[in-house]
């Protein structure tokens, strides 16, 4: 019987015609699964999940395993809800997450072989008539865990976006580093194989030399990255080749223009900054990818509707209007912020000449005696220092103004606290030079690439 499903209607017409096409190379480049192979384990995973009624939630705990399609396709025929989790995460995030989303199964794969586990606590969720396919986990205001709402149709429409807008096609061949269970990894690598037939190479390898190695031997031509692996790629030896590479893409964390402009000169590829959300999937992306305005992302993807919520400040919200938006969170709602097809971001945005550019977040204002501060104003500054490689503005706590800017950077050896903070006081505003930079080996970052200020700060405490 022909499903009603947008995603599974996709995978019939991409069967059809890839049948017996590569579908999943591993990094050696050997072939792990055909279209049709994809198809079959599907259809024999279906049994394996005929213990959970419709309407139940499944979470996917398994890393980039080539079985990830063929599970996913299963759970749409079988009407369950994917829950993607990232293996790195805690046990006490996990159970936290397969809690709060009311999950009846966790699929693992610690063993070759993905294990279902079953959950008892947890029955089948009525969600009336608009039944998701998918909840992407995501952090409340508080911290606690919930859920993103997205049908099938909505999936389909941000990957349509996607490879519209990048110019991605069956032709090519994507390099899968970053997590399928991470909305970017899910939209940029399993959707454009399901409903467009791109195929991919999945890697587990997270060490940038083995990256690099496994980019060239595989002949992939499109490059999902981040920018930790842009910055590492820069600062190593003898490079590989990359004759087969035609489009680098960077997201998760903002791309510095001095890292773009030293891998476009090393690697003689520009690196394209893609702009999306969880909620609502791709925004913008630099199609030209000649920008070098710290923060830069490019123009609204196809299909993509941007709207700035207050015109007159110097940097605003903006609502995104889209058909890839989710349906709202799970499970409490907030529909001033996320549902009927727009998604309000807490980033603040300037609109230029030829694209939009992120100049922070409402949550990382800093609060310097009423002044306000963009962290990624100074973070800018701090980079056209000759030697400094990365930044990261924040505010801490200050007994006489509030707050107080603080920094830390990556910098070359000989790069002092002092020629920085000397730097700062000769262009920046008084209330915008930092109080302490600190010098670091390494700023951390978490599985998705992303730096956070809150994490950095309580770091930095002293």
């Amino acid at each position: 019987m022909k499903s009603n499903d947008a995603l599974l209607t996709a995978w019939d017409t991409t069967l059809v015609r890839a049948k017996d096409s590569p579908a999943i190379f591993n990094t050696r480049g050997e072939i792990t699964r055909t279209f049709e192979q994809i198809e079959e384990d599907a259809r024999d995973f279906e049994e394996k999940i005929d213990m959970f009624g419709a309407g139940s939630v499944v979470a996917t705990q398994i890393g980039n395993h080539p079985d990830w399609p063929a599970i996913f396709l299963s759970c749409l025929r079988k009407q369950l809800l994917v829950l993607p989790l990232e293996q790195t995460m805690s046990e006490q995030q996990r159970d936290a997450a397969l809690s709060t989303c009311r999950c009846s199964g966790l699929i693992t794969a610690e063993d070759r072989e993905p294990q279902i586990q079953i959950i008892n606590d947890n029955v089948a969720i009525n969600w009336n008539d608009r039944t998701p396919s998918l909840l992407k986990l995501t952090s409340g205001t508080t911290a606690a865990p919930r859920a993103i709402r997205f049908r099938s149709e909505q999936l389909l429409a941000d990957c349509d976006q996607i490879c519209e807008t990048m110019g991605i096609s069956d032709l090519d061949l994507n390099f899968g580093v970053i997590p399928i269970s991470h909305s970017y990894g899910f939209s940029n690598l399993l959707t454009p194989l399901i409903a467009r037939g791109v195929p991919m190479v999945l890697s587990n390898d997270r060490l940038p030399r083995a990256v690099l190695v496994d980019l060239a031997r595989t002949n992939a031509t499109v490059f999902p990255g981040m920018p930790v692996f842009y910055q590492a790629f820069c600062e190593m030896e003898d490079v590989p080749a990359l004759p087969k590479l035609r489009l680098c893409i960077s997201a998760g964390a903002p791309l510095s223009a001095a890292v773009a402009k030293k891998f476009r000169e090393k690697f003689k590829q520009p690196i394209h900054s893609f702009y999306g959300a969880s909620e609502c999937g791709g925004i913008c992306y630099d199609r030209e990818a000649t920008n070098e305005t710290e923060g830069f992302v490019g123009q609204p993807m196809k299909d993509v509707d941007l709207e700035i919520v207050d015109p007159t400040a110097p940097a605003s919200q903006v609502r995104v209007r889209s058909r890839a938006a989710g349906d709202g969170y799970f499970p409490e709602t907030d529909e001033e912020k996320l549902g009927r097809g727009f998604f309000l971001p807490d980033d603040l945005l300037t609109k230029t000449g030829n694209g939009f550019r992120i100049v922070g977040r409402v949550s990382d204002l800093i609060n310097v005696a009423g002044k306000k501060v963009h962290p990624a104003e100074v973070e800018a500054h701090l980079l056209r220092f000759a030697g400094v490689r990365q930044a990261v503005v924040f505010g801490r706590e200050s007994a006489f103004r509030y707050e107080e800017v603080a920094a830390c950077v990556v910098a070359s050896p000989g790069v002092s606290e002092a020629d920085l903070l000397e730097f700062c006081r000769s262009e920046l505003s008084g209330w915008q030079v930092p109080k302490r930079i600190f010098i670091l080996d390494a700023i951390p970052v978490n599985e998705r690439g992303k730096i956070n200020r809150r994490d950095v700060a309580r770091l930095l405490r002293s």
